[in-house]
C-alpha cells in the first residue's frame, strides 16, 4: 500500500451562476499545478501544431473559414486531452451521481459537431469520413462506458488504436491533418471516459 499517496473523490463546492457552470465543465477544484501544466501544454503543443500546418503548406489550399475550423479544432483537442486528464475532471465526470453517465455520453455525443465541421467544411463535404468517424466514436464510447470497470483502460486503448488505424488506412486526409483522429479519440475514449483515481501526495506531519 502506498502511504505517500491518497485518493480524494470529494468534489469541492462551486460558485453559483455562469462561473460555477464553467468550473464544473472544466472540473471543480483544479490545482494551480494542474492549471500550469494545462496552459504550458496548450501553448507548446498548439505552437507545434501551428508550425506543422504552416510548414506543410496546406494553408495555401484552405480558405479562411477552413483555417479557422482547423485552428479551433486543434486548440479544443489539445486543451481537451489535458483538461480531461486532470484529477479535477476525473473527480467530477466520474463522481457517484445518477446523472454522471448521461453527462459523459452527452459530452461525447456533442463532439459529433467537430466531425461535421471537419468533414463538411475542411474536407469539403466528405460524408464517408464523417459518418465512419461518427460510427467509430459512438461505438467506441458505448463499448468503453459499459465495459466492466477493471477493463475500461485497456478496452479504451484498443478502441483508440482501432479508430486511429481505420483513419490511417481507410479514411485518408491530407498528411497535415493526420493529427486530428488520434487527438480526437484520445480525448474522448481515453481521457474522458476512463475513470482514474484522483491522486494527491500525502503530507506527513
Amino acid at each position: 500500500m502506498r502511504t505517500d499517496l491518497k485518493i480524494v473523490w470529494d468534489v469541492p463546492a462551486t460558485p453559483p451562476g455562469l462561473a460555477g457552470r464553467v468550473e464544473r465543465f472544466m472540473g471543480p477544484g483544479k490545482s494551480r499545478s494542474e492549471s500550469a501544466v494545462e496552459i504550458a501544454g496548450i501553448v507548446g503543443c498548439g505552437l507545434l501544431l501551428a508550425v506543422g500546418v504552416w510548414a506543410s503548406g496546406v494553408w495555401h489550399e484552405l480558405s479562411g473559414v477552413q483555417l479557422v475550423v482547423v485552428g479551433l479544432a486543434g486548440l479544443d483537442l489539445i486543451g481537451g486531452v489535458l483538461t480531461n486528464a486532470t484529477n479535477a475532471a476525473k473527480r467530477w465526470y466520474h463522481r457517484r451521481a445518477s446523472g454522471a453517465r448521461r453527462a459523459r455520453l452527452l459530452f461525447v455525443a456533442a463532439h459529433l459537431i467537430h466531425l461535421m465541421a471537419m468533414g463538411f467544411v475542411v474536407l469539403s463535404g466528405d460524408w464517408r469520413w464523417t459518418l465512419a468517424n461518427a460510427a467509430l466514436l459512438l461505438a467506441g464510447a458505448a463499448i468503453v462506458e459499459f465495459t466492466p470497470l477493471h477493463l475500461k483502460r485497456p478496452v479504451s486503448m484498443a478502441a483508440l488504436m482501432a479508430a486511429v488505424l481505420v483513419n490511417l488506412f481507410w479514411l485518408e486526409v491530407p498528411a497535415s491533418l493526420g493529427w486530428f483522429a488520434p487527438l480526437f479519440f484520445l480525448k474522448l475514449l481515453v481521457c474522458h471516459l476512463v475513470p482514474e483515481a484522483p491522486l494527491e501526495r500525502r503530507h506527513h506531519a
